[in-house]
């Protein structure tokens, strides 16, 4: 285990998490950095408005690309879930109660975020086997 709860990789629900569906990519930047602790690492205008944030080496991206928010975002692999909701929580970010999820036999421990844009975060962290 970590000592550091953080951020270890991140995965779209559907095509790209570097292009996330957003309305207002500065508002998306702010957002982010405020409420995930992330940081702007790249800003384009071309073919779409888009920024690109990160935290822990994991980037986010954040595009004008007419997606539905409402039907995207991101599963992120954490070590530390706990830290991680805790840290959310102090950042005024209003996160789902953990639960254990099983997927091809493995138990992860889970919790939901869903962002004032719309976008759905998943937060999973494996359970360690006893």
């Amino acid at each position: 285990m970590t000592d550091k709860p953080r951020f270890s990789q991140a995965f779209p629900y559907q095509d790209d998490v570097l292009a996330l569906p957003v309305t207002d990519v500065e508002a998306a930047s702010r957002w982010y950095a405020q409420h995930f602790g992330m940081t702007e690492v790249e800003r384009l205008s071309e073919p779409v408005p888009k920024v690109i944030l990160e935290r822990d080496g994991v980037k986010i991206g954040f595009a004008i690309n007419g997606g539905d928010a409402a039907q995207d975002g991101a599963a992120v692999l954490v070590s530390g879930i706990a830290g991680i909701r805790t840290d959310l929580q102090a950042r005024g970010v209003d996160v789902g109660e953990v639960r254990v999820d099983e997927r091809d036999g493995q138990k992860f421990q889970v919790f939901f975020v869903v962002a004032p844009d719309g976008l759905c975060y998943y937060f999973h962290e494996p359970v360690a086997s006893m």
